[in-house]
């Protein structure tokens, strides 16, 4: 990487910190009404920023609610393009009263920067738009061609952006799809997230009676729809944590003895995890350690369980219906329309007598992998390591990005899961944070990854 570049990021890090407060302080909070016009106002924001930073055919296009925002440079003949891909909406502040500082109000304390925003997904995305600024104004151009797609629906899921990827797949080709949404493994110790797991969410009701029937007139001789759900998802799992949904397991992908080698290099400290969740052991799927269990495995967890009496003391009743809330992390292979139909069949086969039982889909979304021997992904653990000075980690994530797969069945484009964020900086939590260690070397990683990428494409 140019040495200009890290001289021009020491120099100007004042001033970017001053604009990233500014981005802060916009509420674009997507999923209330109340705050659509500051959504539109910080797509108009970072539309100014891409500009000034030397994006070229920079515009706010319109989806059925917020509205995305595009520019690109593309004058790096014969050399790899890439689309960097974030978003600037943010979760809602709730509860406000735990905040320290208002959440619209960034303030900079401990070399932490503390803000709705700050780390999913403002910082991260702001990162990028200094990068490119920085290399634009050190040497009039780009290492590679460079495309921004910047959403502001992330947070209510992204609804409209599958039609707009479909409906823009020229305008948005590229050979690499950069994301900057992800953590680091830990303080210190960069990692690629190669996976990310799918899913699957239904809801089932049970109803049996028309209304509460008292328990000492009718119990023992009316079917009792908790009991009844109560043994309908016990038939969800057996002894050993294997899930007894037929055809569940048919498609997933296992684990290679690589990954699992990747996983034992890691040294995850399991007793920690025991210690800090106050539990006496962890259960799971026999054959597969933890980390592989809630990132590499497939699941079916209960998310809540409520029906009949919820009050103080007891009031003797049989409730007229009981509800259980589902969710599926699914593995590369599984698709959640076919889990959720397998789902279905199974409550069907193990329906209790006397109760009615309905099942309704929530959310869903295909699970993600690139190979972590690509080229591109290599290129990146490269630049983490010339600036962190440590190894690259390459883990799996257990949780669910559903547009990354979107991106992947669309574009075809291997995605890069490049983050600079930390598990421990309360996003969508009061007091959001963002380290500004990892925002001065991320610029560094991000910079030197696009000038490494010229040459490994």
């Amino acid at each position: 990487m140019n040495n200009n570049v890290k001289v021009y990021l020491s120099e100007q890090r004042d001033r970017q910190l001053e604009e990233l407060t500014e981005f802060l302080k916009i509420p674009s909070v997507s999923s209330l009404s109340e705050h659509t016009k500051d959504v539109e106002s910080c797509a108009n924001w970072i539309s100014n920023s891409l500009s000034e930073a030397g994006m070229q055919n920079v515009k706010v296009m319109p989806t059925k609610r917020h509205p995305v925002v595009y520019g690109e440079w593309l004058g790096a003949e014969g050399k790899p393009t890439v689309l960097i891909y974030g978003h600037y909406d943010v979760q809602p502040v709730d509860p406000l009263h735990l905040w320290e500082t208002p959440p619209f109000e960034p303030m900079i304390r401990d070399e932490k920067i503390y803000a709705r925003g700050a780390s999913d997904d403002k910082g991260q995305v702001f990162m990028h738009i200094k990068a490119i600024e920085a290399i634009m104004k050190t040497t009039d151009s780009l290492p590679v061609n460079v495309k921004f797609l910047i959403e502001g629906e992330e947070e209510i899921g992204s609804p409209n952006l599958p039609d707009f990827i479909e409906e823009h797949k020229e305008m948005l080709a590229a050979d690499v799809l950069l994301i900057s949404d992800t953590a680091l493994y830990a303080k210190g110790e960069p990692a690629i997230c190669y996976a990310l797991r799918g899913l699957a969410g239904v809801q089932i009701d049970v109803k049996g009676p028309k209304r509460d029937l008292h328990s000492g007139a009718f119990g023992g001789g009316v079917p009792n729809p908790a009991k009844q759900l109560v043994d309908l998802i016990a038939s969800f799992h057996d002894d050993n944590f294997q899930i007894r949904v037929e055809g569940f397991y048919d498609k997933v992908r296992a684990l290679t003895e690589e990954e699992r080698e990747a996983y034992r290099a890691l040294q995850f400290d399991e007793e920690k995890v025991k210690k800090d969740l106050e539990l006496s052991e962890l259960v799971g799927e026999e054959g597969y350690t933890f980390l592989e269990r809630v990132s590499g495995r497939p699941t079916l967890e209960i998310n809540g369980i409520y029906g009949g009496f919820q009050g103080e003391g007891i009031k003797t009743v049989i409730p007229a219906e009981a509800h259980a809330k589902i969710t599926c992390r699914l593995v590369p292979n599984q698709d959640p329309d076919e889990i959720i139909q397998l789902i279905e069949k199974h409550i069907q086969k193990n329906k209790p007598a006397g109760v009615e039982v309905t099942v309704t889909p929530f959310d869903k979304g295909h699970p993600f992998i690139t190979p972590f021997d690509h080229p591109a992904i290599q290129a990146a653990a490269k630049s983490y390591e010339e600036e962190y000075g440590v190894p690259t980690k390459f883990i799996r994530e257990g949780g669910s990005i559903p547009i990354v797969a979107v991106f992947d069945q669309i574009l075809k484009t291997p995605v890069v899961l490049m983050g600079f964020g930390l598990e421990s900086e309360n996003i969508h939590s009061p007091n959001e944070h963002f380290h500004l260690e990892n925002f001065d070397k991320g610029l560094a990683v991000i910079c030197d990854y696009l000038f490494r990428l010229s040459d490994s494409l």
